[in-house]
């Protein structure tokens, strides 16, 4: 028997009875198409949160406060209070330091800003000239902090598109107009380009006001919440990670490294983190979802064997005229991989809609999984191998005549 003479075989053989033959390739469909849906969602999310890590800075490095001790006991790392201006000053202006070119203070705070009758409660960071180009800020409208607002304690304020959004409505440009954070009046000079994001660390979702504004009048510190640094190139961040780290334990006064009162955290160290954290969840979601595959195979061995039964006196009839046990294996394995194959087929594309549709929704931007489509159509091949071939050993092992006088 040739391969077409298989296929039409098998297919006059699914019309047979066509709900039983829809009932069988449902939870390979169902299969296939949740574990291309999940890899698919999986990998666009962890795609999302990586460019929002990179839209902060290229090559970015992240000075952080260590809380205080209590005896032996440290609290949680950015809680302290142990970095200042003249820090970050010290690492600009040191000439141990060769591999950082840009240093940005930084104090970070949320707080609730109104004006007229319309409020958000957002992150206020206070920041120098330095911020933009540590972070890639680009202005929109307007214009960013300048050294002189710094030096003069101005009120002034460079707001993110999403605040625009909240307090002056959709497509508002509010250059000149003012705002109240801490019930303090602030003049808006400038408007940021989008970077997206959503959440807690919305880029979005800023208020950027001079460093000594923030400390002086608003929040009444003199330490900073973290000083961010831009290294050279990404081939010396380790090293540029080093410089700083001993520069600040011989500022600091520390000989063992485990003492400091600061941690530096790398742009890569984080990325690492993300990606490992969102792979792990993806491959236990994608393993929950194969578990309906198993089901869908189980099912598909269940139909085969009932086809069997059903089937017995046509297989005796065929092996009394000639047909060999190969040729009866080969044809209920072959209707087992068209079913499974068929199923798998739907369940693709069923995987990349729901994935679209999805991603779109959450606005993580749609990102196919080339090789969970390849997977599926292997895993979908395999399962028809692997749950027809007992039913098909089983309807070719029957004998002739015991098979021919089955009732």
């Amino acid at each position: 028997m040739d391969y077409q003479e298989l296929f039409l075989e098998a297919l006059s053989t699914f019309k047979v009875n066509k709900l039983r033959t829809g009932l069988a390739i449902l939870g390979i469909i169902i299969g296939i198409g949740s574990v291309i849906a999940l890899v698919s969602l999986g990998e666009a999310t962890q795609r999302s949160i990586q460019n929002q890590i990179q839209s902060l800075g290229a090559n970015l490095l992240t000075v952080s406060p260590q809380a205080q001790r209590t005896g032996a006991v440290r609290g949680a790392g950015g809680g302290g209070t142990t970095l200042t201006l003249e820090d970050a000053k010290a690492i600009e202006t040191s000439s141990q330091i060769t591999t950082v070119q840009n240093v940005s203070p930084e104090l970070s705070r949320r707080a609730q800003v109104t004006t007229g009758s319309n409020n958000t409660n957002t992150q206020i960071i206070g920041a120098t000239p330095a911020y933009a180009t540590v972070h890639k800020v680009t202005i929109d409208t307007g214009s960013f902090i300048t050294e002189r607002d710094v030096a003069s304690i101005a009120k002034v304020a460079v707001i993110g598109p999403q605040v625009v959004t909240d307090l002056f409505g959709e497509g508002a440009t509010p250059i000149g107009q003012t705002l109240r954070i801490s019930n303090q009046t602030f003049t808006i000079v400038g408007i940021t380009q989008s970077k997206g994001g959503s959440g807690f660390q919305n880029q979005d979702d800023i208020i950027i006001v001079p460093l000594t504004t923030a400390q002086k009048q608003l929040f009444g510190v003199d330490y900073l919440s973290s000083i961010a640094l831009e290294a050279k190139s990404s081939d010396v961040m380790t090293q540029a990670q080093n410089e700083v780290g001993y520069f600040l334990l011989a500022r600091h006064k520390f000989n063992d490294p485990t003492q400091a009162d600061f941690s530096i955290f790398s742009q890569q160290d984080i990325l690492n983190t993300v990606t490992s954290v969102t792979g792990t969840f993806t491959s236990l979601l994608s393993g929950i979802a194969a578990i309906s595959l198993l089901v869908g195979g189980i099912g598909i061995m269940n139909i085969m064997l009932v086809t069997v039964t059903e089937r017995t006196r046509e297989i005796g009839l065929r092996k009394a005229l000639g047909a060999k046990k190969k040729n009866i294996t080969a044809q209920f394995l072959a209707e087992s991989i068209m079913l499974t194959f068929t199923g798998g087929v739907i369940g693709v594309i069923l995987g990349i809609l729901t994935s679209y549709i999805l991603s779109y929704a959450v606005g993580f931007g749609f990102v196919m999984s080339v090789n969970a489509i390849a997977l599926a159509f292997i895993v979908s091949a395999a399962i028809g191998i692997l749950f027809g071939w007992y039913p098909a050993k089983k309807a070719s092992d029957l004998q002739p005549i015991e098979a021919l006088r089955y009732e």
